[in-house]
């Protein structure tokens, strides 16, 4: 038979309830034994209650032990421009888990603010491969003053899906200065990147305007 499904907190929370009884039951649901009841109590009261929510018990939120708890705190901090959630994104770019390392990632680039690069460097050896990938895909999606050097070194990473990622990014945003780095790629040990990459230099050679960006439909 299959398990029950885990309440919502809003479920058992009266409307009449005073915001004092809403934060007392909410720091109740925010420690429970459940991470799932955690990641559940953090959609609802993060997202309806912050910046209200004490500080003190927004660093509990993102110091759970549990990795999805933490990701899902950056998420719903994400959604409000705030200039305090900045400095927290930042310093969970170093958390000990790839997931929340990459949710981090994706949050910078969210609040559109100038990234520094140095931020970046600190990924091109980072122990996961989905991070490296995960940088290589968000430096395509904007234009970041100084990516080129960094999305190259990505280009010759150990895994061939960190080096489609980041040839992708280079291909899209400098379609001129990649098409050596095609050239390089359509001899790379991995045979569906050889291919991938035959096929994005022939759109790059026969766009119609040279120097400007290529339409390339198929995702790195």
């Amino acid at each position: 038979m299959a398990s029950p499904p885990i309440p919502s907190p809003r479920d058992h929370i009266p409307e009449t309830l005073s915001s004092e009884a809403i934060l007392k039951q909410a720091k109740a649901d925010l420690i429970h034994p459940d991470p799932q009841v955690r990641i559940l109590a953090i959609r609802y009261y993060l997202e309806k209650s912050y910046p209200s929510i004490p500080l003190s018990l927004l660093q509990e939120i993102l110091s759970d032990r549990d990795p999805d708890v933490r990701a899902q705190s950056l998420r719903s901090l994400v959604k409000f421009r705030n200039p305090i959630v900045s400095p927290l994104l930042k310093k969970y770019l170093k958390d000990s888990d790839s997931r929340v390392r990459i949710v981090a990632l994706q949050g910078l680039f969210q609040f559109q603010e100038k990234i520094e690069l140095n931020i970046f460097l600190q990924f091109l050896s980072d122990e996961s491969t989905w991070v490296r990938r995960k940088v290589a895909t968000l430096l395509g999606w904007t234009q970041v003053e100084g990516a080129l050097p960094i999305l190259k070194e990505l280009s010759r990473d150990v895994h061939s899906m960190v080096r489609r990622a980041a040839l992708f990014s280079i291909a899209t945003l400098y379609p001129d200065e990649s098409e050596d780095l095609l050239i390089e790629a359509m001899t790379d040990p991995d045979p569906e990147l050889r291919k991938w990459a035959k096929t994005t230099l022939e759109k790059i050679l026969t766009r119609p305007f040279k120097g400007k960006t290529a339409s390339l439909t198929t995702r790195g």
